[in-house]
């Protein structure tokens, strides 16, 4: 039992929902009778929910702090909008218009950031006056019209890694992505080992760092079959390309920075944060400012993927990035969350949608079924909450204390801090 919470340590709530994820495919797989995996769907699945995908990573920012973001939806669309009459307009190169879409999504995100943190208006009342202002500014630029965008934009949201060198049987991209991915993974675990014996740290037994490398192994080496083995001329889609790249940014932003630590202090204690000498109002600055920059960014990983940009563009969008981030495990009342289960929960919506329509369901029936996903998941957080009880992975790895401790040691109980305690500390 030891051992089977060592290999599955480091956050049981993302863990469930990993099952989760894991038992919603294989129930899908079954009823469809086996078209949820298969190339063209799992890449379907990645292009069509890409730019969901990439507001979350900002949206969980948002509200580990403490905050919310109603407006995401609509500064995609007038971002879209300037882009696409930008380039077919003024003329100028496709990358110039993408440089000029993030600088609109940028002043917006400080223009909203402003409001936030030096006039101490509300996250949802400020965003909630965006949605209405860029939703208008999006119709008016563009006049109700759809514009079309050049196919170097498409390509960005629709397009593959390209093809080159041997026949492999796999698309040679797809397949190099895999093995870097693969050699991270391995050198990740191998490094988390070196460092805890620099340290003089209790270290997990071999055996099991070694199934969790296998089993994490497997995994990425199914997912890269399955993404290099389609049709010729498909692969990995570039806007996948995109959101790994974030992931593995917003990460290591999020754990690995004073910044990070930051959005954490505020949302957990917003009274310890400022009493350890966290600049609060900067922190909130920064989030609103980074949610406009990759709502930017989602704009215009839409529009490639519709091949044009139009007035409604972006509607709903804001529920879609909140249910993931509810649903990856961020506490509605701020100060947890994590990029990775936000992305696991976009991925469980995703794979819902998509399942369901493959079923042949309704959108009617499907908005009900996600509607009581996202309650239900809020409310399994908040009761734990309450009752000071862990997760449901939690409570299967839970065990009496003589059965964790070695005979002969001693091991103090642990108390639960909040992230701004800990910002308090040190």
């Amino acid at each position: 039992m030891k051992s089977l919470k060592q290999l599955f340590s480091g956050g049981a709530r993302q863990f469930g929902m990993v099952f989760a994820l894991a038992a919603l495919i294989a129930i899908f797989q079954f009823t469809t009778g086996g078209k949820v995996l298969t190339s063209t769907n799992a890449q379907n699945i990645i292009n069509g929910n890409a730019y969901v995908l990439i507001l979350a990573i900002g949206m969980v920012l948002v509200i580990i702090a403490g905050h919310i973001d109603l407006s995401v939806g609509s500064v995609a669309a007038v971002v879209g909008i300037v882009v696409a009459l930008a380039i077919r307009d003024w003329g100028i190169p496709w990358w110039l218009g993408v440089i000029l879409g993030l600088v609109v999504g940028a002043l917006i995100g400080a223009w909203q950031g402003a409001w936030v943190a030096y006039v101490g208006i509300p996250g949802f009342i400020t965003t909630l006056a965006g949605m209405m202002l860029f939703r208008g500014a999006n119709q008016y630029i563009g006049k109700s019209n759809t514009i079309p965008v050049p196919s170097q934009i498409q390509y960005l949201g629709a397009g593959y890694l390209p093809e080159w060198g041997p026949n492999t049987g796999l698309n040679n991209s797809t397949l190099l992505l895999g093995v870097l991915a693969i050699v991270f993974t391995v050198w990740v675990e191998f490094r988390r080992r070196s460092k805890a014996a620099k340290l003089n740290g209790a270290q997990m037994p071999v055996m099991v760092s070694v199934i969790r490398t296998v089993l994490i192994v497997a995994l990425l080496g199914y997912v890269t079959w399955l993404f290099g083995s389609g049709r010729p001329g498909t692969s990995f889609p570039v806007s996948g390309v995109i959101l790994v790249v974030l992931v593995i940014v917003y990460h290591f932003i999020s754990a690995r920075t004073i910044t990070g630590r930051h959005v954490y202090a505020v949302g957990g204690n917003r009274a310890a944060a400022a009493l350890s000498g966290v600049n609060i109002k900067r922190t909130n600055f920064v989030v609103m400012l980074n949610m406009s920059l990759l709502s930017a960014l989602a704009g215009i990983v839409f529009i490639g993927r519709s091949t044009a940009s139009g007035p409604f563009d972006g509607t709903g969008w804001e529920l879609d990035a909140i249910a993931a981030v509810f649903i990856g495990g961020a506490a509605v009342s701020g100060g947890v969350g994590t990029v990775v289960g936000s992305m696991i929960g976009g991925l469980v919506m995703a794979v819902l949608n998509n399942g369901l329509q493959l079923m042949g369901v309704g959108s009617d029936r499907t908005q009900i079924i996600k509607g009581l996903v996202l309650l239900a998941a809020v409310a399994f957080d908040v009761y734990n909450k309450v009752q000071g009880r862990p997760s449901i992975i939690g409570t299967l790895f839970r065990n009496r204390r003589n059965d964790i401790v070695s005979p002969g040691t001693s091991e103090q109980p642990s108390v639960p801090v909040s992230a701004g305690e800990t910002a308090a500390r040190g």
